[in-house]
């Protein structure tokens, strides 16, 4: 086994010391150099002012947009990562399940934002092992929260990686969206919410489509019409590529848990969204006044 000793970690005090449900907590302990923000603090040290003039150029993920639906929430991202001017990557996900009744959308440097989003996977499941019980919504956004936070000395040096939190609370059976900003602080939006170098034009669609209690299959339409739009006026996002068949990521979070909607599904909303816009490019008009 090359010399591999299974016993020897039992030695490392921090696995038979009472802590806490945190597997962050139990990572500091255990192994910090496995931690994100310990592996990219060195590396930037490392690298030093030329490392530095090169963060433009670590590929970014941007738009992610999620809504409340009437059944729970609903969590869009295109697909497109960029390296300063270039198209770094055409089919990234940006959106991943976290746990059963949660997702994370990332924008910002890809490599940290993934990281981030591994993490607190292992840390959900980690409190869920040694509780017995799934995390409440709010405390997995505190834990997330906590997460963004530690990344904070690598935010002020330029890597910024931020999450959209989008979950189904269980004890009010309704969805809910958390977003953050790079300190850790927390806020709990309403209705919609939006992050990414799209962001404010995927939101000003939105605005004008969104309605309360829209059925789940309505929100995912303005979302693809929103996430269109962002993509028509930002040069990071990627709207729908007919070519080569490569469609925004969707994901739902309801009663009956988290589901990634299949490609061909997504591309059912894409097909709608484009074929519309071949005839009215600007998309649906919202109401001079409300009904």
């Amino acid at each position: 086994m090359g010399g591999f000793e299974p016993q020897a970690r039992w030695h490392n005090s921090a696995f038979l010391a009472t802590g806490s449900s945190s597997f962050t907590d139990f990572l500091t302990m255990a192994a910090p150099e496995l931690l994100p923000r310990v592996r990219h603090a060195v590396g930037h040290a490392e690298g030093g002012a030329g490392h530095a003039a090169g963060l433009t150029d670590l590929p970014h993920g941007t738009t992610i947009i999620a809504a409340v639906c009437e059944s729970g929430a609903v969590m869009v991202g295109d697909r497109r990562a960029t390296a300063g001017s270039m198209i770094s990557q055409r089919d990234m996900e940006k959106v991943f399940g976290t746990d059963e009744y949660s997702c994370v959308g990332i924008a910002g440097v890809a490599g940290i934002a993934i990281d981030l989003v591994r993490l607190f996977q292992v840390e959900l499941e980690h409190y869920e092992k040694l509780e017995g019980r799934q995390l409440s919504l709010e405390g997995k956004a505190n834990r997330l929260a906590g997460l963004v936070r530690a990344n904070l000395g690598g935010a002020m040096q330029g890597l910024v990686a931020l999450p959209l939190l989008a979950g189904y609370d269980e004890q009010t059976g309704h969805g809910r969206i958390f977003s953050f900003d790079v300190a850790g602080g927390k806020y709990e939006e309403q209705r919609f919410a939006s992050i990414g170098s799209g962001s404010v034009f995927a939101r000003g669609a939105l605005k004008k489509l969104y309605r309360d209690g829209m059925s789940m299959d309505d929100v995912v339409l303005a979302m693809m019409q929103a996430l269109y739009d962002a993509a028509d006026d930002d040069s990071a996002t990627g709207g729908p590529d007919m070519s080569r068949r490569i469609y925004p990521v969707v994901a739902t979070v309801s009663a009956d848990g988290y589901r990634r909607l299949s490609d061909e599904e997504s591309a059912g909303y894409a097909e709608a969204v484009v074929a519309e816009r071949m005839q009215v490019p600007d998309g649906p008009q919202a109401p001079l006044r409300p009904a």
